[in-house]
C-alpha cells in the first residue's frame, strides 16, 4: 500500500527504520527486533541502502520478504552514489516486479574513506534527480529526505530549502527528517518550509540516544546538535549505560508526545536494528496516538 495513503487517515504514523546486517548473527538479531516491533502496529518500516550503495542486494532482499514474512508495509531506500542511471533503472524495476510500492530517494552519503560526494559517470547528483527518474519511468510512491538544522554540506538554510523543494517538484510525496534533539528545531523547519509553499507532510525522525560516544558520532556526521543541557548530563552519566539509556528514552518519550501533540504527521525511528528503546517509548505514547496502517489483508 502507498504509503502516502496511509498519512492521509488522520492517525500519526508509526514507521522504524532498519539497515541491512553484514553477517548471520546480525540478521538473527534483526529478525528478533522486526519480531518485536511488529506487534507495536507499524504504519511501515523503511531499510536502508548502506554507503556508497555497499548493501543494495540484502535491501532489496529484505524489503522483499518483510511483508510476507512479518505483515508490514516496506520501503526501500535508494540512492545515487556509486550508481550509474541504467544500474539504478535496474535496481528500482526489481523492487516494483517484486510488489514493493515505495522508494525514499537519497543523494547518499560517500563510501567510508571518501570526504565527498562523487557522481557515478552516468550516474545522478542530486536526490531530485534521482526523484525526477523514478516518478517518469515508475509508479513508487516517493519519500525525501529533510534537514531541520540544514544539510551539512548546504551553506545556507535557505539553499537546503531551495533544494528540498526541487525534491518536491521532482515527485517526493512526503519527508522524513533528519535525527534531531530539539523540538523547536523541527517545528521551525516545518514552518520555514510551508513558507516557501512545500506542502508535503514532514514526519519527525527521532533517534533514542542509548550510548553517548555512538551519539556524539551520529551527530558529527549529520551536523545535528544536542541542547547542551541534554549533553552535559549524558556526559555526567557516561560510564553508567543503564542510566544513559533511561535518560535516553525519557528524552525521546517527551519529544515524541510534543511533537504528536502539536501536530506532527507521525514519528520516525530510527532503531539501529535494535527493539528495546524504542519499544519502551511506543508503550507509553501508543495508547494515547494508535498509528496509522493498513487494513488487514493489503
Amino acid at each position: 500500500m502507498r504509503i502516502r495513503e496511509l498519512l492521509s487517515t488522520g492517525r500519526p504514523s508509526i514507521s522504524f527504520e532498519f539497515f541491512p546486517p553484514k553477517d548471520d548473527d546480525g540478521f538473527e538479531q534483526l529478525r528478533q527486533t522486526l519480531a518485536s516491533l511488529r506487534e507495536l502496529h507499524p504504519t511501515y518500516v523503511s531499510v536502508t541502502w548502506g554507503a556508497g550503495g555497499s548493501t543494495r542486494r540484502q535491501t532489496i532482499e529484505l524489503v522483499t520478504h518483510m511483508r510476507a514474512d512479518f505483515g508490514v508495509e516496506p520501503m526501500a531506500h535508494v540512492t545515487c552514489v556509486g550508481a550509474t542511471r541504467d544500474e539504478l533503472q535496474s535496481v528500482l524495476w526489481k523492487l516494483s516486479d517484486s510488489g514493493i510500492e515505495n522508494v525514499l530517494v537519497l543523494r547518499g552519503d560517500p563510501p567510508r574513506g571518501e570526504e565527498g560526494f562523487v557522481r557515478a559517470e552516468g550516474g545522478f547528483a542530486h536526490a531530485s534527480d534521482l526523484a525526477a527518474f523514478a516518478r517518469q519511468y515508475f509508479k513508487f510512491c516517493l519519500a525525501g529526505a529533510c534537514h531541520p538544522e540544514g544539510h551539512i554540506e548546504s551553506p545556507s538554510i535557505e539553499d537546503d530549502l531551495r533544494h528540498l523543494q526541487k525534491k518536491v517538484d521532482a515527485g517526493c510525496e512526503f519527508l522524513i527528517s533528519q535525527l534531531f534533539f530539539d523540538n523547536r528545531l523541527y517545528f521551525d523547519f516545518v514552518a520555514r518550509a510551508r513558507a516557501i509553499g512545500i506542502g508535503v507532510p514532514i514526519i519527525p525522525g527521532i533517534m533514542p540516544i542509548t550510548n553517548v560516544r555512538q551519539v556524539e558520532r551520529f551527530t558529527k556526521v549529520c551536523g545535528a546538535t544536542i541542547p547542551a543541557e541534554l549533553m552535559g548530563e549524558l556526559r555526567r552519566l557516561q560510564d553508567d549505560p543503564n542510566a544513559v539509556l533511561s535518560l535516553g528514552v525519557a528524552h525521546a518519550t517527551a519529544q515524541c508526545l510534543e511533537l504528536l501533540q502539536k501536530g506532527a504527521p507521525g514519528i520516525h525511528f530510527y532503531t539501529l536494528n535494535k527493539s528495546p528503546a524504542t519499544r519502551t517509548i511506543l508503550t507509553a505514547i501508543r495508547t494515547a496516538y494508535p498509528p496509522a496502517r493498513a487494513p488487514a489483508g493489503t
